[in-house]
C-alpha cells in the first residue's frame, strides 16, 4: 500500500466516522474515531477469517504492518506536543508549578513501579513467564497520561482554569518522565545500558531544557525580523523540529524539548504582539497550530483504532486484562495521593479536598498514542510472546481509559463538584 493510499484510507475513516457520529451517535469526537475505526477493523478481520476467499487479507496485512511507532515517535509527536503546550495558560502554570512538577515526576515514577509490582503479582498468579523488570517496563509504558487525549476530551468539560492547567501541564510533562523511565528500564531488560537512574533522568530532562531553550531563543530572534505571519509559522515549525532532532541525536528527551519549545514560543509570540514587534491580526499562527493539532489528533485516534489488527487474543490475556486495568487505576491513585500529600493541601487547586483532587486526577488520566508507540517499540527487545502480552495489555489499557473513562469523566467531575459543594456547605454550617 502506497503512502497516498494509506492517507486516503485514514481520511475516509476520519470523514466517514465524523459525519456518522455527528448525525446519529453524538459521541465525543475523538472517542468516536477510536471506537468505530476499531469496530470496522474488527468486522473486516472477522469477515476475512470466516470467508478466506474475500480479498481482504492483503490490505489488512498492509495496514497492520504500518510502523505506527515510527510515525508517532519520529514524525508527528513533536508537533502535537508543541501545539498542546502552546495553549497552556502560562500564568496558571507558574501558579501551580509545584503541583505540576510533583505530579509529572513523582506520580509517574511511583505509578510505574507500583504497576510493575502489581502486574508481576498477577502474572505469578496466572503462571505467566514474565519477570519483574519487564512488568515495570510495562508500567513505564502505560503510566504516562496522554496530553493529546486529555486536552481533546477534557476541554469540553467546563473545568476551572486552574484544574485544566494542572491536568494539561502534567500530561505534557509526565510524557517526558515516562519516556525517560522507559529508556532506563529498557536498558535493564535488554542488559545493555545505564545503571544509574538519576544520571539517566538528569541527562534526559536537563539536556532537553538546555537544547529547547537555546534553539527557541535563537529562532525566537528571527521572529522579529519578519512581519509575514506565514514565515513566523515556519520558524516555529523549524524550532520544534530542530530541537526534537538535536535531543534525539544526543539522547535527551525530545518529548520534554517539544513541550518547552511550545510554551516558549507561546510566550514569545504574546510578548512580541504586545510590543507590536510582530503583526498577526488574523491570528494565523494560533489557527495554524489549532488546525494542525486537530488533523494530527484525528489521524492518531483512527490509527489507534486500526491497531486492533495487531492484537492477538489468547486465553491468558483474557484473564490478565481486568488485572491490568485495575493495576493502572490503583497505581495512578497511589501516585497522585502521595504527590498531593507532599505538595500540601494548600497547593491543591480550586479548593478541592485531597480525596476529591486525587479522584479527579485518577479518572481523568487518559492514555493514548504514546503508550501504544512505546509498546510497539519493544518488538525487537522482547521475546515474541512477551511482546504480544505487552502490546495487548497496553492496547486494552488505552481503550479502557479513552473509552470508559473518557465517556464517564464528565459525570465523575460533576459528582466531585457536588461533593465539594456539599462539603463546603457543611463546613460553613459548623462555623
Amino acid at each position: 500500500m502506497s503512502i497516498m493510499s494509506f492517507i486516503i484510507v485514514i481520511l475516509i475513516f476520519i470523514v466517514g466516522i465524523g459525519l456518522a457520529n455527528e448525525k446519529w451517535f453524538h459521541l465525543q469526537g475523538d472517542i468516536s474515531l477510536i471506537l468505530f475505526s476499531m469496530a470496522i477493523s474488527t468486522a473486516l478481520l472477522l469477515v476475512d477469517m470466516l470467508v478466506p476467499g474475500e480479498p481482504l487479507s492483503g490490505p489488512l496485512h498492509r495496514i497492520a504492518s504500518f510502523e505506527f511507532e515510527a510515525y508517532l515517535l519520529d514524525t508527528v509527536l513533536c508537533f502535537m506536543l508543541f501545539a498542546g503546550a502552546s495553549k497552556v495558560n502560562l500564568r496558571k502554570f507558574r501558579q501551580n508549578l509545584k503541583a505540576i512538577s510533583l505530579l509529572a515526576l513523582l506520580t509517574t515514577v511511583i505509578s510505574s513501579l507500583l504497576y510493575g509490582v502489581l502486574f508481576r503479582g498477577a502474572a505469578m498468579l496466572f503462571r505467566m513467564p514474565v519477570d519483574l523488570w519487564t512488568c515495570i517496563l510495562l508500567g513505564c509504558i502505560v503510566s504516562p497520561t496522554d496530553p493529546i487525549a486529555a486536552t481533546g476530551i477534557l476541554n469540553k468539560l467546563g473545568l476551572s482554569k486552574n484544574v485544566t492547567s494542572v491536568i494539561e501541564s502534567e500530561s505534557l510533562f509526565n510524557d517526558g518522565t515516562g519516556v525517560a523511565l522507559f529508556v532506563f528500564f529498557r536498558s535493564i531488560v535488554g542488559h545493555s545500558g545505564e545503571s544509574n537512574f538519576v544520571v539517566v533522568m538528569f541527562k534526559e530532562v536537563a539536556g532537553a531544557f538546555v537544547v529547547a531553550l537555546a534553539v527557541s531563543f535563537l529562532l525566537g530572534q528571527l521572529i522579529k525580523l519578519t512581519r509575514d505571519p506565514v514565515r513566523q509559522i515556519l520558524i516555529s515549525v523549524l524550532d520544534v523540529a530542530l530541537a526534537y532532532a538535536v535531543c534525539e541525536h544526543f539522547g535527551f528527551s525530545g518529548v520534554i524539548a517539544s513541550v518547552v519549545c511550545g510554551m516558549y514560543f507561546a510566550w514569545v509570540m504574546g510578548a512580541y504582539e504586545r510590543k507590536r514587534e510582530v503583526y498577526d491580526p488574523d491570528r494565523l499562527y494560533a489557527d495554524f497550530w489549532d488546525i494542525l493539532d486537530s488533523i494530527l489528533n484525528a489521524v492518531l485516534f483512527v490509527m489507534i483504532g486500526l491497531s486492533v489488527l495487531n492484537v492477538h487474543v489468547s486465553s491468558y490475556i483474557l484473564f490478565i486484562m481486568p488485572v491490568a486495568v485495575l493495576a493502572v487505576i490503583l497505581s495512578r491513585f497511589a501516585g497522585v495521593a502521595l504527590s498531593s500529600l507532599l505538595m500540601g493541601k494548600h497547593k491543591i487547586p480550586s479548593g478541592y479536598s485531597l480525596t476529591e483532587f486525587v479522584s479527579l486526577m485518577t479518572w481523568s488520566a487518559l492514555k493514548g498514542g504514546l503508550s501504544l508507540a512505546l509498546a510497539m517499540s519493544t518488538r525487537e527487545l522482547l521475546e515474541h510472546e512477551t511482546y504480544l502480552m505487552v502490546l495487548n495489555t497496553a492496547y486494552v489499557t488505552i481503550l479502557f481509559t479513552v473509552v470508559v473513562q473518557g465517556l464517564t469523566v464528565k459525570k465523575g467531575y460533576q459528582l466531585i463538584e457536588r461533593h465539594k459543594a456539599l462539603r463546603i456547605r457543611r463546613q460553613s454550617g459548623r462555623q
